[in-house]
């Protein structure tokens, strides 16, 4: 099991950028692949960004390729969620999620495929 704290949300005007973090409590961090979620009042949780436990592999949502980038650093045992040219519409609560992976190049992109979550971190986006 591992234990994840996300932070660096909060108000930014848009076009700014944001370093989100999740630091996971655990030693076997590094056989985690990584994820991150959205969600906007009234709307669904929504997949962002995923990484494998190798680094390797990335999957972005369209919304947010280009201008998001997640990376991670296992000897920290923490995962990043860099976002550049913040847009409105990127408003939400944004979540870390882990779950372990058979391989390292295995890589998830739906949210019932990560069985932990961090409690998130508001990203509010001013116009």
């Amino acid at each position: 099991q591992v234990h994840m704290v996300e932070s660096g949300g909060g108000l930014v005007q848009a076009g700014g950028s944001l370093r989100l973090s999740c630091a996971a409590a655990g030693r076997t961090f590094g056989t985690y692949a990584m994820g991150w979620f959205r969600q906007a009042p009234g709307k669904e949780r929504e997949f962002v960004a995923a990484i494998s436990w190798s680094g390797v592999i990335t999957y972005y949502a369209d919304s947010v390729k280009g201008r998001f980038t997640i990376s991670r650093d296992n000897a920290k045992n923490t995962a990043y969620l860099q976002m550049d040219s913040l847009k409105p519409e990127d408003t939400a609560v944004y979540y870390c999620a882990a779950a372990n992976a058979p391989y390292g190049s295995t890589c998830y992109r739906n949210a019932y495929e990560y069985p932990y979550w961090g409690q998130g971190t508001q990203v509010t986006v001013s116009s």
